[in-house]
């Protein structure tokens, strides 16, 4: 507690300065414990570096925030778009492809019908064929 105690007597002394401080801080722990930046050096077009300018200018975020935050919402749809890609040419299961793109069954379904996706391969001959079957076994 003797570290409490200093700390409230310095915010007390330098009320601003030490906002600041706690800030920077903060900030620090969240980049570096919380969520560990890793660097990463890649080269791009100069026409796509006018537009990350143009982001960070319309944004008012710096160049590494407005390329993290494009490349996550890169992998995301690149994850969305291979789970359904993955889901219509029938290799993988519905609660895979959900697995696949990060999202919840429901949010799934409701990105196959957005996105007009058909993935279901039963034509009305199958699905009389399965009633059927069903009907039988059901009487049995």
């Amino acid at each position: 507690m003797p570290f409490l105690r200093l700390f409230y007597y310095f915010f007390c002394l330098f009320g601003d300065l030490c906002k600041k401080v706690y800030v920077c801080i903060w900030y620090l722990l969240y980049t570096v414990v919380g969520l560990t930046l890793k660097p990463l050096a890649v080269r791009v077009p100069a026409e796509l570096e006018k537009e990350i300018i143009e982001i960070t200018q319309k944004e008012k975020l710096d160049k590494a925030t407005v390329v993290r935050n494009l490349l996550e919402i890169g992998i995301n749809e690149w994850r969305k778009q291979t789970a359904l890609d993955f889901l219509q040419k029938g290799k993988v299961t519905f609660a895979k492809a959900a697995e696949i793109a990060n999202l919840s069954l429901w949010e799934l379904s409701d990105l196959i019908k957005q996105r007009n996706i058909e993935w279901i391969r039963f034509t009305p001959e199958d699905a009389e064929k399965e009633f059927r079957e069903a009907s039988v076994a059901k009487l049995n």
